[in-house]
């Protein structure tokens, strides 16, 4: 997907930053080739979130060009997880870079190939750790977040469930043909059918009381006893304050709470796999909301947790399950407020002698994001002119040298080449694109020659000397 993108860059070889010529610019394949067509609905999507600063959840792949080093980083790790084993993953840039934009790429890809996600945003009232509910919420918010390729919107739990039970149920009459599905007979088969499945998940912590609870489900769903489904289904969201709920309601003693929430979506993460999914998979973004907390001890208990997540992924405890968060350099890298500021995180995440800009190792548990090159943001502008025409209806007049003009009047600020970031180049190419629609009358090249789109320049320092000021002494 990604890489047949970037190789669009050939039509724009003699496109150089941040010295962008327009008209050493190659004609692109957009002018020899009709854009595929998108639908109405999802082109409003992506063009009114990437105008509002925003990461679409639908429409990515129209969209999507470069990070091919960081992708092919995470799809190897995608294929570790699907064997078995666990992957843990720093992703860092600036705002707007594209944190939130590789994250919900490969959001969309694992789904496709099988797996559940569960992703949340960390906030002031959601942590890792907290000693009022914060690392509950965020336990919460993950499960209320929870799709797969079938309900990608999320909420969906109750639809895994359901599956697990007609999985195990069309194993049961495959194996045993001539029990009717009605049959005693046959219930007590499909109850030792699903005692098996479940019964690697005593070996966990909590895994006991996690295996009881699934069984209730089951027998609730055969039952069509919607309180008790529904009991479950609360005690697995964390939706219970109390022990003493929990065992009048459901016979268990325990509950989900800030110390556990994480054991337990290993324990989801193993059960998935029995249930017929590849794995499990967690994205967690604005990690700098830790670094906020201005509690130092609440701070390095948050950091505790992370190092018990990074922990068990890299040393084998957890299986089926990959672990992506996202945050800012300042977020990572601080010594005093940052995940570094906890030694034993930053021993392990720290890089090497031989890293520097632009040769990082994809391997390390921390990908860096590099700015997007002038080419790979001409290629995108070039999807975001045609998408924008075919949702309104238009024919798109802005040609290859309007696009190499932009780019470099973009890519000549004051140093673009390290702090341009694509959502302000992509908010200003949209809204250079209403403004042409709306209005038009006007030009493209009358616009981009406009004072409004130049951008400061290096000052030259003078050492001629002016009779305005008078010399002093203090």
């Amino acid at each position: 997907m990604t890489e047949k993108d970037v190789q669009q860059k050939s039509s724009v070889n003699q496109v150089q930053s941040p010295a962008l010529k327009p008209e050493a610019a190659l004609q692109s394949e957009r002018a020899q080739k009709r854009p595929r067509r998108i639908p109405r609905r999802i082109a409003q999507t992506v063009i009114n979130s990437l105008k509002g600063g925003v990461v679409p959840r639908i429409g990515l792949p129209y969209i999507t060009v470069g990070r091919t080093a960081e992708i092919r980083a995470l799809l190897h790790d995608v294929a570790i997880v699907k064997d078995g084993g666990a992957s843990f993953r720093f992703i860092v840039g600036r705002y707007g870079s594209g944190k939130s934009f590789l994250l919900q790429t490969l959001r969309n890809y694992v789904m496709d190939r099988g797996f559940i996600v569960v992703d949340a945003d960390l906030s002031p009232d959601r942590r890792l750790h907290g000693t009022q509910g914060q690392g509950l919420a965020t336990y919460r918010e993950l499960v209320q977040n929870m799709a797969t390729k079938t309900k990608p919107e999320g909420g969906a739990l109750t639809l895994v469930l359901d599956r697990w039970i007609n999985t195990a149920q069309s194993h049961v009459s495959q194996e045993h043909p001539d029990l009717d599905a009605d049959s005693p007979a046959f219930e007590k088969a499909v109850d030792q059918h699903i005692d098996s499945m479940i019964s690697n998940l005593d070996e966990l912590t909590h895994g006991f009381d996690f295996a009881r609870l699934l069984e209730k489900y089951y027998h609730a769903y055969v039952a069509d006893d919607e309180d008790m489904k529904a009991a479950v289904v609360k005690w697995f969201r964390g939706e219970y304050q109390l022990k003493s709920d929990a065992k009048r309601e459901l016979g268990v003693s325990t509950i989900i709470g800030d110390d556990d929430w994480y054991e337990y979506l290993k324990l989801f993460a193993l059960f998935f796999r029995q249930a017929g999914y590849a794995g499990l998979y967690i994205m967690i973004d604005e990690l700098v909301n830790l670094s906020k907390i201005p509690n130092a001890i609440s701070r390095q208990y948050n950091y505790e947790k992370i190092l018990t997540m990074y922990n068990d992924c890299m040393q084998g405890k957890a299986r089926w399950l990959g672990i992506l968060m996202c945050g800012t350099p300042q977020a990572v890298e601080d010594r005093r407020r940052g995940i570094f500021s906890y030694e034993a995180l930053r021993s392990r995440l720290a890089e090497g002698k031989f890293a520097e800009a632009g040769r990082r190792d994809m391997d390390a548990p921390i990908i860096r994001l590099e700015p997007l090159t002038a080419e790979e943001m001409l290629v995108l502008t070039g999807k975001l002119a045609d998408m924008h025409a075919s949702l309104y209806g238009y024919h798109a007049s802005i040609t290859d040298q309007d696009l190499a003009k932009f780019i470099q009047i973009e890519y000549s600020r004051i140093g673009a080449d390290t702090t341009i970031t694509p959502r302000e180049v992509i908010r200003d190419f949209i809204e250079l694109l209403d403004i042409l629609h709306q209005h038009p009358d006007l030009k493209v090249a009358d616009l981009l020659a406009s004072d409004r789109f130049n951008y400061a320049k290096p000052q030259t320092v003078s050492n001629k000397t002016t009779d305005k000021f008078a010399d002093f002494v203090v």
